[in-house]
């Protein structure tokens, strides 16, 4: 590989991909793993599997169910780090919950990662994360309920501490077009968030991720809209996001955001699998440049090839 290029995938086994880059200057990334919480520090994004890595957090002897720990997310608020992650409690569907641990040390890789336990959400659910916004914290998460009309759906609601929730629950999208309802099951999870030019883009992974066709949705709202108000936000008809065949990328979905090293370029990161119907044992990490249309919304392209290269992104070494 040429110098000042990257290949995808970045991480050949890497389900749910989140990467978060810091004041510091480090990026850290963390993906499904199973039975324990990973996290890698790295200042290089296209090199961050290869960049320090320590496991964080493993479950105790009793309690969680220490095979099916999902979809982790590192955050930093109020000075605190903190790491969202799904668990079943060894239970089915209906016990699933977004549980949170908080670390106070300047380096997320040291200090001790306590547990401060599930979100207290109206419905069991899935991928948990959280939005910093006009001075108030908001959580949103996949949340069940309505089997067997569809899976799961996103929900919203204010936050009074990064680990628990006031207030009412909103319901912001369900599954309602036919690219939601791919792989037998109608699914909206997976929430995320992009803020630019005086909106909220909320965008979620759609189907089911073993299916070619996960994709992603998006909602917009303006910024000093009140975000819990379902009539806030208009929601994208088709997906903003999806397979390539010709590309050899499929089910790209389950997605986070960030800037590249000096900042002047937004980049999505993402698993997708690379060959048609290979399931979701397959999911390796992404990442790709996006860019912006004329009315300031993003443009995600196209997912590009593996095994192809690209320039890594702007200001790494």
């Amino acid at each position: 590989m040429k110098m000042n290029t990257f290949q995808n995938p970045i991480l050949d086994i890497g389900p749910d991909p989140w990467i978060y880059r810091h004041t510091d200057g480090h990026y850290y990334f963390m993906v499904t793993r199973g039975d324990r919480l990973d996290l890698w520090k790295s200042e290089s994004m296209s090199g961050i599997a290869n960049g320090a890595m320590k496991t964080v957090w493993t479950p105790p002897a009793e309690g969680l169910d220490s095979r099916k720990l999902w979809a982790p997310e590192i955050h930093h608020l109020g000075g605190k780090w903190y790491i969202y992650f799904t668990d079943n409690n060894g239970g089915g569907d209906d016990a699933r919950k977004i549980y949170v641990l908080e670390n106070e040390h300047a380096d997320p890789l040291e200090g001790t990662w306590r547990m401060k336990g599930a979100v207290n959400t109206a419905l069991p659910g899935l991928d948990g994360t959280v939005l910093e916004h006009n001075g108030k914290l908001f959580f949103m998460y996949a949340g069940y309920g309505h089997f067997p009309k569809y899976g799961s759906a996103v929900y919203a609601a204010e936050m009074e501490n990064p680990w628990t929730i006031k207030g009412e629950e909103s319901l912001l999208t369900k599954p309602e077009y036919d690219w939601e309802h791919q792989g037998g099951m109608a699914i909206n999870e997976g929430p995320c968030f992009l803020k630019r030019f005086g909106k909220v883009f909320l965008i979620y992974s759609a189907s089911t991720c073993w299916s070619d066709d996960y994709a992603l949705g998006m909602l917009t709202a303006k910024e000093d809209s009140d975000l819990l108000n379902p009539a806030s936000w208009s929601k994208s008809e088709k997906p903003v996001f999806h397979k390539s065949v010709e590309n050899s990328v499929f089910g790209p979905g389950h997605n986070s955001f960030t800037v590249s090293p000096d900042g002047t370029e937004d980049w999505i990161v993402y698993h997708a699998i690379p060959v048609s119907e290979g399931g979701s044992k397959q999911r390796s990490a992404r990442m790709q440049k996006f860019g912006w249309t004329a009315d300031g919304n993003p443009d995600f392209g196209a997912p590009i090839p593996a095994k192809v290269e690209f320039d890594v992104p702007s200001g790494e070494k």
